[in-house]
């Protein structure tokens, strides 16, 4: 079995090992050695906020809810005499 398809993100969008070397590769020319640790360190900073604020817009459940036998006060009638 090939070690490379064993890679955590080697499934996502059908792309096999090799194909994520050679997009690494292009990726190392495009921005040189020197720039690629602040690219990712960036990188893993937005995905960590992006996370953060998605967990921030979850509803809240409600603390305590209502026992099944209870009705709620029927409003009183307005008298007009």
């Amino acid at each position: 079995m090939n070690s490379l398809t064993n890679l955590p993100f080697a499934g996502i969008f059908g792309l096999g090992g090799s194909e994520l070397i050679v997009i690494f590769l292009i990726i190392l020319l495009l921005f040189g050695g020197t720039k690629l640790p602040g690219l990712a360190k960036g990188l893993g900073q937005s995905i960590r906020e992006f996370k953060k604020a998605a967990k921030e817009d979850e509803p809240e459940k409600p603390a305590a809810t209502k026992p099944a036998g209870t009705t709620p006060p029927t409003p009183k009638a307005n008298d007009q005499n």
